[in-house]
């Protein structure tokens, strides 16, 4: 079975409804929230700053690129389970760069998002885990298809013209987890953006490439005899995958494979401090050692034991465990640019890591994945939890709350009316939203 030309019609022909437009709605909000203080400089980012130094043109390709790089610079974004990657950090700042020019209404954006993310858990299911398990960065390699997914919806493409933007961006498609704890792993994310609008920019100008046969050559290519690409095509939209499993909001600036232990030692964190009447510090010198467990291959992402920097600490279960007994959470400046905080690493050397071989591994059900952790003290009974990856999904993020925090103090008027402009309620909402994240992100460079 050829299977662009169907996938084209469904992404040209399919309508999403009001439903699946509402979680667009706060997939938006979402992105905003980390992307805002990237681009202004609220948040130092080195790499955004070189970034910018050798992509000075202003055109939409380099706007993605630099949005989907500042969307994903804080790893603060959102997370698709069946995707295994970060969808709307690529899939909206292509749409949001194209949208300046092509100047579309609210409910064609938001269409054009929930098809990208339809597309985007389609190609997770039909690249299987191996994908990932195999060392690639599903965010740049699928993400790069999602995104030319919507860029086809948004741009009006026929379903020709849709296959043939689908297979130039496929060609395109690439990304390593090798790069993660660096700066390149967001670059991943804009460069997927930056590719989807090339390839749907091109294709419209007249620009040929094979209708067909480019997405089944990629799957096998990188996913072997185990990808399915039946799955990009059956049971389409019902429910939307931008409802089920949906969009996940991440509560801390860490990779998505240490927030159950965030939040299982947050828990452990209410139960000792009644012990040391409260005090952080005495806790924390009468920890003698903390064991964490996971199914096997369940830290693949979280994969830096001892960070050297704040980027790095964001993929270390030892540390997200260790910031998160001593200050209840992550906090942005802990895992931002620069030196670790030295009392998190004090207390997160103490962390090992111990796999519990008696779970059926990670990479046969993620969604199962589990971690418990496990404090001893030198003069205490041990204090020990443990919390699924549902469980802790169970708790809602509050975004707007997010986004206050991510604008920082004093923000709570603005936080407001960016909330607002996200709705897309009123006609010169995205155009308004639009001019004010191009304004940012060329602020530093006029």
């Amino acid at each position: 079975m050829a299977i662009t030309p169907p996938l084209a019609r469904l992404i040209v022909r399919s309508q999403p409804d009001s439903a699946a437009r509402e979680r667009a709605r706060a997939g938006l909000l979402d992105y905003v929230a980390v992307t805002l203080p990237i681009l202004r400089g609220d948040i130092s980012d080195s790499g955004l700053s070189a970034l910018r130094s050798v992509s000075q043109a202003q055109d939409a390709q380099t706007r993605a690129l630099l949005l989907g790089y500042a969307g994903h610079a804080l790893d603060y974004d959102d997370f698709h389970p069946d995707f295994r990657g970060h969808p709307s950090t690529v899939i909206l700042p292509a749409l949001l760069a194209l949208a300046a020019d092509v100047q579309p209404d609210a409910d064609a954006l938001l269409d054009a998002y929930v098809i990208g993310v339809e597309v985007a858990g389609r190609l997770g299911l039909a690249a299987t885990q191996r994908h990932y398990q195999s060392g690639f960065h599903s965010t740049a390699t699928l993400g790069t298809l999602a995104a030319a997914a919507a860029v086809a919806r948004l741009l009006k493409a026929d379903e020709h013209q849709a296959a043939v933007i689908l297979g130039i961006a496929t060609t395109q498609a690439s990304g390593l987890r090798a790069q993660f704890g660096s700066a390149t792993k967001p670059l991943h994310a804009g460069l997927a953006a930056q590719s989807a609008v090339l390839a749907g920019r091109l294709t419209l100008a007249g620009f040929g490439g094979q209708p067909q046969g480019v997405i089944e050559a990629f799957l096998l290519a990188c996913c072997g005899e185990q990808s399915d690409a039946t799955k990009l095509v059956e049971h389409w939209g019902t429910p939307w995958r931008i409802q089920s499993p949906g969009l996940e909001f991440k509560p801390y600036a860490t990779c998505g494979g240490t927030h159950t232990a965030a939040d299982v030692a947050r828990r452990l964190r209410q139960q000792a401090l009644p012990r040391f009447q409260g005090n952080v510090e005495a806790m924390d010198a009468a920890i003698s050692r903390i064991e964490v467990a996971f199914p096997p291959g369940g830290d693949i992402a979280a994969s830096v034991t001892q960070p050297k920097n704040g980027i790095e600490a964001r993929f270390s279960l030892e540390y997200v465990i260790a910031s998160s007994l001593l200050f209840d959470g992550v906090a942005l400046e802990d895992v931002a640019e620069g030196p670790v905080n030295p009392v998190i690493a004090s207390l997160a050397d103490r962390v090992q890591r111990c796999p519990d071989f008696s779970a059926p591994p990670d990479e046969l059900d993620p969604a199962a994945r589990f971690h418990k952790v496990t404090i001893w003290f030198t003069d205490a009974e041990p204090l020990s939890c443990r919390m699924t990856r549902s469980e802790s999904l169970a708790t809602p993020v509050d975004l707007q709350a997010k986004l206050r925090s991510c604008l920082g103090a004093g923000s709570e008027d603005e936080a407001e009316e960016i909330a607002s402009l996200c709705q897309l309620a009123t006609p010169d909402s995205l155009p308004r939203l639009t001019a004010m994240l191009i304004a940012a992100l060329y602020s530093a460079t006029l």
